[in-house]
């Protein structure tokens, strides 16, 4: 979908042709079928980019929710948008920091002519470079945040811009076209930035194969008061400035990204849980190690990017069982949101006879199996299982003092403390 296309959508005759293909879709119609049916009323291109359109905002239900219903999307743009959840956590954090904009020249404009909003009282101003289709720009702006969203995309930008439309928050978003590179983010509480994590050949985990490269938005960073970047979750340690805080945030388990933070207080190291937003910092907790328990528990996976499992351990008075292994174990059963906890039944050596001899004693069919620190092919496992039965278990492949170990485990759905 080009320029020309997206805008005609926006047009009285492209709505009402965004309707049909959404009803057309929502009734089962095939992409054929459904093409071959709107071209009776509609243009060939009107109807491509209403049919794209339509499929788009189906995929984006599981992201958006009833937003994706109004909302306009690119395939890539949608990927690349952060899950609203998660904006809103950190637009909260923004609008709770009480920044202050700074630099600003006496006539209130950014030195690259942008405009620039005065302290509101919701949240401080903000500049969004690499803004996307919009997914933080509607965070911040719905925290009360003003925001001056920037994208080199002429396409995405006016995706953007009918976003922020379509949900009625285009008093507080301005969005233009540009390069971030040049932009001034000294006018401004806050810089938020999203460089682009894909290249020609495919997600890229390589900060300086983003886009902006790194230097670049360390150079930004720099000349701005306060700054929050979300980078992927794997974001290697020697790439996080000095002083900043890093903080990775999982959502129902998942960990879905990771944010670095400037100006915004003490830095170190932060784990956090949505949608509770439980919070986990580094406290200098050593764990010892020790042998397997009755209970073993495996941290979320926010705490073990933030090398926090020492601080879980902790909250469940437990020890690792391998000092370079994110496994936890203790005799007690505690109640925590940090980690998934398991009975331990059985624990041995690493052996596919011995395995397999004690998963039929036990007529166990269906296993879940995990893996830290262990060299086994997962899916090469299980067939060479050959399982039946009715039971399940759960299978744990770690490494203990250099030694591969399986612990067939039963999953705790409660735990009390």
């Amino acid at each position: 979908m080009d320029l020309d296309a997206f805008r005609t959508l926006l047009t009285p005759a492209g709505r009402g042709a965004l309707d049909e293909a959404v009803k057309i879709l929502a009734d089962g119609a095939d992409p054929v079928a459904a093409a071959s049916a709107m071209r009776r009323s509609h243009p060939a291109d009107l109807t491509a980019a209403a049919l794209t359109q339509a499929s788009l905002r189906r995929r984006a239900e599981a992201k958006f929710g009833p937003d994706a219903a109004v909302m306009y999307f690119t395939p890539h743009g949608l990927e690349q948008a952060t899950r609203p959840e998660v904006a809103a956590h950190r637009a909260a954090r923004i609008r709770a920091a009480g920044l202050q904009a700074d630099g600003l020249p006496a006539d209130g404009t950014p030195a690259d002519g942008t405009p620039a909003h005065g302290e509101p009282e919701g949240g401080p101003a903000v500049l969004d470079v690499c803004c996307g289709i919009g997914g933080d720009l509607l965070a911040l702006t719905r925290a009360g945040c003003p925001v001056d969203a920037v994208d080199l995309d002429p396409l995405t930008v006016e995706i953007a811009r009918a976003n922020a439309a379509a949900l009625g928050l285009s008093g507080l978003a301005h969005v233009r076209t540009g390069d971030a590179a040049l932009t001034d983010p000294g006018g401004y509480g806050l810089l938020f930035a999203d460089p682009a994590r894909r290249g020609a050949r495919g997600r890229t985990f390589d900060p300086m194969a983003y886009s902006p490269t790194w230097p670049v938005v360390l150079d930004l960073v720099a000349r701005a008061p306060a700054a929050c970047l979300k980078v992927a979750p794997g974001i290697p340690y020697e790439f996080i400035p000095e002083g900043a805080e890093a903080e990775w945030v999982s959502y129902r388990g998942e960990v879905k990204e990771a944010a670095i933070w400037t100006g915004m207080g003490p830095g170190g190291r932060r784990a956090t849980l949505l949608p509770s937003g439980a919070t986990l910092t580094a406290s200098g907790a050593e764990a010892e190690t020790g042998p397997v328990s009755r209970y073993l528990y495996e941290p979320d996976g926010a705490a073990v990017r933030a090398h926090l499992v020492a601080e879980v351990a902790a909250l469940v008075s437990g020890r690792l069982v391998d000092s370079r292994i994110a496994y936890i174990t203790s005799d007690r059963l505690v109640r925590t949101e940090w980690a998934s906890c398991y009975e331990v039944t059985d624990v041995m050596p690493f052996s596919l006879k011995r395995l397999r001899a004690v998963l039929r004693e036990r007529r166990v069919g269906v296993v879940t199996i995990k893996k830290r620190g262990s060299a086994v092919d997962v899916e090469r496992l299980r067939k060479d299982l050959r399982l039946s039965g009715g039971n399940s278990a759960v299978i744990v492949l770690t490494r203990i003092e250099e030694r591969p170990f399986a612990l067939l485990c039963q999953p705790v759905t409660s735990a009390n403390g």
